[in-house]
């Protein structure tokens, strides 16, 4: 399967489309020494937590499992352009001060409905800005966390093993099969998309 392939399918999987997927399926790389210096460990520790809010740990593990905080800025670093990495950026300090605005601590010390509470507001506000945005504008730095935390998370093992059923070798198609309330999706990587 080509690397194309695999990510349709899994956009198609998650219901998602990846700002920058342009970029990420040309493969094409925009590191530069500056970019790569750009998240600083405790960028990527925030971004864990925030990962982690977004699809957090219940029966199967959480985005920080898969090591969400790398992954998002590995991407951004190869594959976003300049506008949409300084949203993506500037918005873990936003988030921060959001967070002590309205909670009155740092995100990394804000309880887990704190965190949720938070989130929810700038998802809130993310999707009014999408519904407003012109061509050229980047897109809001929490759509590209949230987008970047499922891509992350439904591409790695886990979250195609554990959080998705599994069919490594695909049987015969079955249309019917019978759905219970609750039930993962399944994923099946060489099922055309």
């Amino acid at each position: 399967m080509d690397r194309r392939a695999a990510i349709g399918r899994l956009l198609a999987i998650t219901g998602t489309l990846a700002i920058g997927a342009d970029a990420f399926l040309s493969g094409c790389s925009r590191a530069t020494p500056a970019r790569q210096r750009a998240f600083t460990p405790a960028d990527i520790a925030l971004m864990d937590e925030i990962g982690e809010t977004i699809l957090p740990t219940t029966d199967t593990p959480g985005a920080k499992a898969v090591g969400i905080g790398a992954f998002m800025a590995a991407m951004a670093v190869d594959c976003y352009d300049d506008a949409s990495f300084a949203s993506l950026h500037d918005g873990l300090g936003t988030i921060d001060e959001a967070c002590r605005r309205d909670a009155g601590t740092s995100f990394m010390s804000a309880t887990p409905a704190q965190r949720t509470a938070l989130l929810n507001k700038l998802d809130a506000e993310q999707r009014a800005k999408t519904r407003r945005r012109t061509d050229g504008e980047p897109p809001h730095y929490f759509r590209l966390m949230k987008e970047l935390t499922l891509l992350g998370y439904f591409s790695s093992e886990i979250g195609c093993t554990q959080a998705l059923r599994y069919v490594e070798a695909p049987g015969a198609y079955r249309g019917d099969v019978p759905y219970q309330k609750g039930e993962r999706a399944w994923f099946n990587p060489t099922r055309r998309v």
